[in-house]
Order: structure tokens, then C-alpha cells, then sequence
């Protein structure tokens, strides 16, 4: 009798803990709706290191497309410029256009198609309540099942979904990088008025665009193979692309998990070609290039340093 009550109380507990996983998705799945079906503008803080940057963000839901500006408080001006599937970067110089397939946008960070990998990558728990400037916001801790990859809070307005405040942490629970939100407005209080600059000549204009932006082709076997990648991680593009100073195209492979994502770069080494082999970070961001043979190998994105060396260090060509 008492191991049948023992396994009864297990099954409960299996079952508890299955509605509270399924709970903290829920909370995931507003997320990835609220980002691109709210609108909204406010000011949010970047911090990485002992480094702040400040932006300001404006998006806006239109019938035909989402509209989305970025534009830096510190330092010279830049907006980043996003709509109809097109991006752009103005600066007081010039108006460049930006690859849309390779351009992240905004606060859409998680890919509504990968929710239901991540349950295989993090658990998902609901951590408590708390204020991020002046709205009420649930706390969902997603706690990584290896040490691949960081984990990540995120701080969800318990109304809407939209998240207000993101931050990831290493395996010592230390901060890593931080963006959140100080000041917020939603729904009616936001302007609109800016859409209308989009249609300005500049932006429009084909002086405007980047050469190299419509120079990427895609295929589907480059013949580089990648063996090293962390469970949970799938390839979502290979491209061929042009690199700012080289003279030949570079091969890209990108890899996400459904919240993180990381690139391979393999390029043939040109003559006047000096580069600097090892690790750099930025916030979350972990780089790490090396030379093999005639090739300079490039590992970029937003994991763990072990993963960036571990990837590179298993890149082979498997002929096409």
C-alpha cells in the first residue's frame, strides 16, 4: 500500500510539474506574438561589461507590415529602419541597406517555429512578479540542461506578453548582458507620424542601397560540415555571401536553437590578408577565429566562449 501511494505521489508530482512547464510556454508564446503584433515606443538601456548604451526603440503594427525604428541616444546618430521585410542603416553620412534575412529585429528574439524545440534545450520556470518601468511583469527563468549555452530572464508585461526586460547569465549565474525598458508607452499613446519618413527619396533611392545586399546566393550544400554543434541546435541558412575588404565570397552557416544563434564564417585566405587569431566578447557575443591550412575560420553568436572553440575546432570540408 505505501509504494503504491509512493508511485501515486510521484505521478502527481510528474503531473504538477508537467502544468507548470506548460504554464512558463505560455508565457514564451506571448512573447513571440506580443513582439510583432504590439505597438509601442520607449527608451531601453543596453548593458554589457561596464559598458551602457541607450536607445530608442518605436514599432508599429500597420495593416500590410510591421514597422520598427531603433535609434541610438549615445554617441553619433544611427537609426536602424525596418518595414515591408527591408532594413535600413542612416547615419548622418549616408543611407545604407541592410540584408533583411541576416538583420535581427528588435524584441522578436525568440522564432515562433523553434517553441517547441526549446523544451528539449531549457527549462522553463516562473520565478516571481516584478515592476520594469512601471508595469507589472512576469519573471520566466530559462535554465539551460547543458553548459553550451546561457541562460536567459525575461521579464514579461503580464498583460500583453511584450517583453520589458531581458538579461542572460553564465553558469555562475552572473550577468552577462542586459536590455530593459525605462521608459514605455503602448497601444494608443504611440506616434505615429514618423511612418511617413519612409517613403523619403533617400531610403528609397537605389544610391541608397548596400551593393553587396542583394549579392548573397543561397545553397543548399557548400560541402563544409560543422560537427561539433550542441545538441538542439539546427541549421536555418547556408549562404554564400560578399565580405566587406575581401576579394571572394565567404560561405555562412547559421545555427539556432530557438532563442540563441551562431554563424560559421570559412573564407580563403587572400595574400594581404593579416588576421589576428582568438577570442573577443561583446556582452553575450563570443567571436572566435583561426587560421587552418588556406582558410581563416570565424565563429560568431550568442553563446558560451567553450561553444564558439568548441564548433571551430570541428569544422571540416566533406567536398560537395
Amino acid at each position: 500500500m505505501k509504494l503504491c501511494l509512493a508511485v501515486l505521489g510521484l505521478l502527481l508530482a510528474g503531473s504538477v510539474y508537467a502544468e507548470e512547464e506548460k504554464s512558463s510556454y505560455d508565457w514564451l508564446k506571448m512573447v513571440t506574438l506580443a513582439a510583432h503584433q504590439t505597438d509601442y515606443s520607449g527608451v531601453f538601456v543596453y548593458q554589457y561589461d561596464n559598458q551602457v548604451e541607450t536607445s530608442l526603440i518605436s514599432h508599429i503594427v500597420g495593416p500590410d507590415s510591421e514597422y520598427e525604428k531603433i535609434e541610438s541616444l549615445d554617441g553619433p546618430r544611427r537609426e536602424i529602419v525596418r518595414h515591408h521585410g527591408q532594413a535600413w542603416c542612416i547615419t548622418d553620412q549616408k543611407v545604407v541597406q541592410l540584408n533583411s534575412r541576416l538583420a535581427r529585429g528588435g524584441l522578436s528574439f525568440i522564432l515562433p517555429e523553434q517553441l517547441p524545440a526549446l523544451s528539449a534545450n531549457y527549462q522553463v520556470e516562473e520565478i516571481g512578479v516584478e515592476r520594469v518601468a512601471g508595469y507589472a511583469s512576469q519573471v520566466v527563468l530559462l535554465k539551460p540542461r547543458d553548459n553550451l549555452r546561457y541562460a536567459h530572464k525575461i521579464w514579461v508585461y503580464s498583460t500583453s506578453g511584450l517583453p520589458l526586460r531581458t538579461a542572460v547569465l553564465d553558469d555562475r549565474n552572473q550577468l552577462v548582458e542586459q536590455y530593459t525598458f525605462t521608459q514605455l508607452k503602448m497601444g494608443n499613446e504611440v506616434d505615429h507620424t514618423w511612418i511617413s519618413s519612409l517613403n523619403a527619396p533617400d531610403i528609397n533611392s537605389a544610391s541608397a542601397k548596400d551593393p553587396d545586399a542583394e549579392k548573397i546566393s543561397k545553397f543548399a550544400d557548400s560541402g563544409w560540415v560543422v560537427d561539433g554543434i550542441p545538441a538542439g541546435f539546427t541549421k536555418i541558412m547556408e549562404v554564400q555571401r560578399p565580405m566587406h575588404g575581401r576579394h571572394m565570397p565567404v560561405t555562412q552557416l547559421v545555427f539556432s536553437d530557438g532563442l540563441a544563434a551562431f554563424s560559421v564564417f570559412i573564407e580563403l585566405l587572400e595574400v594581404d590578408q593579416d588576421e589576428v587569431e582568438g577570442l573577443s566578447s561583446r556582452g553575450a557575443v563570443n567571436l572566435y577565429h583561426r587560421q587552418v591550412d588556406n582558410h581563416l575560420y570565424t565563429v560568431v553568436g550568442e553563446v558560451p566562449p567553450r561553444t564558439v572553440m568548441q564548433v571551430l575546432d570541428s569544422i571540416r570540408y566533406n567536398g560537395r
